[in-house]
């Protein structure tokens, strides 16, 4: 960055852009603007056709709007035409210029000198170059249509004449364009453009700090057979007069003026230029060469990544969608083959700082907290956005529904001593202390099945030996306590590098299973509460029967049976009478009793326990709930509305989904089973209070050393738990900036369980779904996007308010009561399904698992799928899946769910034993490497080697080289320091312009070719040899 202290002079024309002062020679963003000559009343103007920021956008339906942004396609020609006329025709570099005027004047100027211009022709180009532009977004105020028709005979210029402007597309089209005339009710000489009105709305959407490269295609009829062109850098961007469509400074300039007929030729040599310049490498090049030759250089190695579609398998008239994510420039790797030495690259699974042992005591937490402390200040001030409100909203309900079903759950295992009120002042604690002072305020704290396990086991225990179990459960707490903190002492949470995506996604995948496997079973629930009788009409009700007085009168004649008889009943205390009873058949049914004055007797009739609205109803919501939720996602990844309305319902879309199905079942009214929280804050079993005692007469001294058992089995379950959530978090797929901290948080879990264990309250460890649900609802995107190009993902709002609010509204859920009560159960169930489905989405696991139910030609093009055999991944596949299951069944028996956190554990050594069944290279595809392990990258990327010491021949694939019309040398040249060029295309240049003088009006495939061009254009005398009769194939 440098400061301009140059005085512009006082002629110099004012602009409306903003200045961005940096090194005139730092590559920037480009916006490209191509301009066509065209005919205008009695005149010619230059009217924008083509435009670019990263993707080609073209005028279009008569030049009413533009087009969809696509990739643009090009013909090799056209590429190689252009690098010709740049190599014969002017370039001028680093132009001191004031306007348009000064452009034109130094480059008919060259021109002249070259012998390109006579005399004659200058002022003729000179007033053609020096006409207005027209853009397609000036208002209908400043222009007119005119619909007189011109003769171009009394032109000194020629257009090409068509009829009408074909559809355009993203493909080159060589019918011409269009020519249509205007008037103009603007008399400004000041100005080379229509009216004052610059497009602000479109400059939204292009970088801030860019410049413009203006490409000016002319048709003149007196160049004959000859084509003029001109491409010219300014050493200091400027508005040289308002002929670019926004309000930015223009750097370079291409002028191409071509013979008579020729335009179409000439349209597709500026797309080439134009689509150049959206490539981050030549765009670099660009701006730093210094001659010419650099330049073309440039254009040399941009052809040599070039990647050509086949004709007869491509129709032309088809637009490239812009990709998902663009290419960096590291991956336009150098071409060339070169000898690697095979050392064994060391990879790491997780690349973090905080997982590196320092040797010294809590030498890990002392760095968690120097690097967390930096960031505290803007951990609440980055919570100033409405997606965080939209995030709390999501949390505090998704967090709330299981706190209150896991205390019920726990207060029948435990008799009440913790219930739904202890799991939610738990919550409400472990939120905000968590929250303020953890290592990773993402992580969401919650009860956990495996807990749940836990506690129960030991409840039963106490039971059965008559002991305390609250005092009990506070020495198994303070055990457990001791022990993590030891683990943090000696930074034993570097342990955490072992656990790679295989124990990742399994742990993950369960936790997530559990949430949609809970989901439905709650739902089914309700017809337990709800039943629905099936087939009621086919059912023979044995006990029930329609009572009638005696003097009732039967309007039914065709009663077949109808056991008839005699009883006393007493219908008041006044009287009694004498009445009848028949029993229900197929033609006598409930509704027929009470028709004809009767009421219903016996033991099976029970009509209103049968509520069939109910539990159907429910379906109903929890289905909606979820397809809601899941529809604004993807409304939020869609082309309908602006960015910013998308990306604002995307951040409400639970809230939106439960907001909507709470109306539905509002005004149909149906009872379907409410949310319950207690209106009272009091334990759930009257005989405790909330502190609790540890000493306790029930219990024998020796319990207190003994508590270390369980304790242990606990430690391994939260060090796991939370450890693995952890990571998760944290990955770089995420892109958190702020950094983790594992041993910090272990720490705060440590305090928090002793805290929680003396106020009788459950433990509360990292729910591995809710924090993922956490990180996605925080997701930020880029919201200045060029057009065609999709949202950028930038990263997490990584905060702490979030989490702080879910805690506080955790605890005051008892005064809300009144709201919450209103909140049906199965819309909550239908959000535990919508998260539990969304921590599955993108898993590698998943696309693996379903990839085995895919024919091999259907099958998604996976990166693990091309560099791993498909029977390995389904091998590896199927153990993940088995240890899953595995996972799962000893969670699910109760006579051995205590070895649950043992089998977590075995998943980590699992993996260990998987480095003896795969290779390096297939685990680093499939998994991530262990710490320690090596993988030789020979055979990787370096071509074989045969007895004879010779590398294999290896060919450029999709890669064209059309006819040249003829060659220019060039000599290769030393490329300025920091120019990102492949030196390849300057050694490899004179061989293939042998291969390209060969070549005719036909495009050949190098691949195609029975040669090994590395070989033969690297080596000193490859000139030589390339000039033999190789090409004696007969695909030549």
């Amino acid at each position: 960055m440098r400061k301009n202290n140059m005085e512009e002079p006082e002629n110099t024309p004012k602009c409306d852009y903003d200045v961005v002062v940096m090194d005139s020679h730092e590559p920037r963003d480009i916006f490209c603007q191509m301009d066509i000559l065209r005919q205008y009343n009695d005149d010619f103007v230059w009217k924008e056709l083509h435009r670019w920021v990263k993707f080609e956008e073209v005028l279009e339906e008569k030049g009413k709007r533009w087009s969809k942004p696509h990739v643009s396609s090009l013909y090799m020609q056209s590429l190689t035409e252009l690098h010709t006329l740049m190599a014969s025709n002017t370039c001028i570099l680093d132009m001191e210029a004031l306007s348009m005027y000064d452009i034109v004047d130094k480059v008919l100027e060259e021109w002249k000198n070259e012998g390109s211009v006579s005399s004659l022709l200058w002022n003729h180009l000179r007033a053609l170059l020096l006409k207005k532009h027209k853009h397609q977004h000036v208002r209908s105020k400043y222009l007119k249509r005119h619909t007189s028709k011109v003769r171009l005979a009394d032109s000194k210029t020629k257009l090409n004449p068509v009829n009408e402007l074909s559809e355009s597309v993203s493909a080159p089209n060589l019918n011409g364009y269009v020519n249509e005339g205007y008037e103009s009710e603007d008399t400004s000489s000041e100005l080379l453009s229509f009216g004052f009105e610059r497009n602000d709305k479109f400059k939204r959407k292009i970088p801030e700090g860019a410049e413009v490269l203006n490409i000016m295609v002319g048709e003149v009829e007196e160049l004959k057979n000859r084509r003029l062109c001109a491409f010219v850098r300014l050493n200091e961007a400027k508005d040289v007069g308002k002929i670019t469509e926004v309000s930015l400074p223009t750097r370079f300039m291409f002028i191409l003026l071509v013979p008579l007929d020729d335009v179409g030729v000439g349209v597709e040599i500026g797309r080439c230029l134009g689509t150049l310049m959206t490539d981050e490498i030549f765009r670099e090049a660009a701006y730093k060469s210094t001659n010419k030759v650099e330049i073309l250089s440039a254009v040399l190695d941009f052809t040599s990544h070039v990647t050509v579609l086949p004709p007869g398998c491509w129709d032309i008239n088809n637009r490239i969608e812009p990709p998902e994510v663009l290419p960096s420039k590291d991956s336009r790797a150098n071409a060339k083959v070169t000898e690697k030495v095979n050392k064994p690259v060391e990879e790491d699974s997780h690349h973090d700082p905080s997982l590196e042992r320092t040797g010294r005591l809590f030498g890990g937490l002392i760095q968690d907290v120097k690097r967390k402390w930096k960031w505290y200040s803007s951990d609440f001030t980055d919570a100033i956005h409405i997606q965080c409100f939209a995030s709390f909203v999501y949390l505090f309900l998704a967090t709330l529904t299981p706190n209150v079903t896991f205390g019920g759950l726990l207060g029948v295992a435990t008799e009440q001593y913790m219930g739904t009120m202890e799991c939610i002042l738990a919550a409400a604690v472990t939120g905000v202390i968590f929250a303020l002072f953890s290592g990773q305020p993402m992580n969401i704290l919650g009860s956990t099945g495996p807990m749940l396990v836990l506690e129960t086991i030991l409840f039963n225990f106490c039971k059965e030996y008559q002991w305390d179990f609250m005092s009990l459960r506070i020495w198994v707490g303070l055990w457990t306590a001791l022990l993590l903190v030891i683990i943090v002492a000696f930074d034993l949470s570097s342990l955490v590098r072992y656990i790679t995506r295989f124990t990742e996604e399994s742990f993950a995948c369960l936790i997530a299973f559990i949430f949609i496997f809970e989901a439905f079973k709650k739902l089914i629930e309700i017809e337990h509460v709800a039943p629905v009788e099936l087939h009621s009409k086919s059912k023979q009700l044995q006990d029930c029967f329609c009572i009638f007085l005696n003097d009732t009168q039967f309007e039914h004649d065709d009663i077949t049976s109808r056991h008839v008889r005699s009883l006393q009943t007493t219908p008041s205390s006044e009287f009694q009478t004498t009445a009848s009873t028949v029993p229900f058949t197929k033609t006598w049914g409930l509704n027929n009793c009470t028709e004809n004055g009767g009421f219903l007797g016996g033991r099976d009739c029970h009509p209103g326990d049968f509520v069939p609205d109910v539990f159907f109803f429910s379906v109903l919501l929890f289905l909606g709930t979820f397809t809601v939720a899941f529809g604004v996602k993807i409304f939020r990844n869609s082309g309908f509305f602006p960015n910013f309305v998308r990306n604002t319902v995307g951040d409400f879309g639970v809230l939106i989904a439960i907001i909507v199905m709470v109306l539905v079942d509002i005004l149909l009214g149906i009872p379907t089973p409410k949310l319950t929280v207690p209106s009272e804050f009091k334990p759930t079993r009257p005989d405790r209070g909330w502190i609790i005692n540890p000493i306790s007469d029930k219990n024998p001294w020796w319990l207190i050393p003994a508590s270390v058992i369980p304790a242990i089995l606990a430690s391994i379950l939260i060090f796991l738990d939370q450890q693995i959530t952890s990571v998760i978090v944290n990955r770089k797929e995420n892109k958190l900036k702020k950094g983790g901290g594992y041993h910090l948080d272990l720490l705060v879990v440590a305090v928090l369980i002793t805290l929680l264990s003396f106020l009788g309250l459950p433990w509360f460890v990292a729910a591995t779904v809710t924090a993922i649900a956490h990180v996605m609802s925080l997701r930020k995107e880029s919201e200045c996007t060029a057009p065609g190009e999709k949202p950028t993902f930038l990263g997490v709002r990584e905060q702490r308010v979030t989490a702080l609010l879910v805690g506080l509204f955790s605890g005051l859920a008892v005064l809300i009561t009144s709201v919450l009560q209103h909140i049906p159960m199965p819309v909550l169930y239908g959000v535990f399904f919508y998260m539990g489905a969304s921590a599955l989405s993108g898993m590698q696991m998943i696309q693996r698992i379903l990839t085995i139910f895919m024919p091999q030609k259907y099958q998604p093009d996976y990166k693990f799928l091309r560099h791993v055999p498909l029977t390995k991944v389904h091998l590896y596949t199927g153990i993940q899946v088995v240890c899953l299951a595995s996972l799962w069944a000893v969670k699910s028996v109760k006579s051995i769910s205590i070895a649950f956190p043992i089998m977590v554990l075995a998943i980590c050594f699992q993996r260990k034993a998987l480095d003896f069944i795969f290779t390096q290279h297939e685990l680093k595809w499939l998994d991530e490497l262990l710490p320690g392990s090596s993988i030789n990258k020979e055979g990787e990327r370096t071509p074989k080697v045969s007895n004879t010491g010779k590398k294999k021949q290896k060919t450029i694939r999709s890669f064209s080289v059309p006819a040249y019309n003829y060659t220019i040398q060039l000599q290769p040249t030393d490329l300025k320091a920091g120019l990102s060029i492949s030196s390849e295309s300057l050694r490899r240049r004179s061989c293939y312009e042998d291969i390209q003088n060969f070549s005719t009006k036909r495009k050949i495939s190098i691949s195609s070719l029975p040669v090994d061009l590395h070989s033969r254009c690297d080596s000193q005398d490859s000139i030589s040899k390339n000039k033999r009769n190789v090409f004696g194939s007969s695909e030549v």
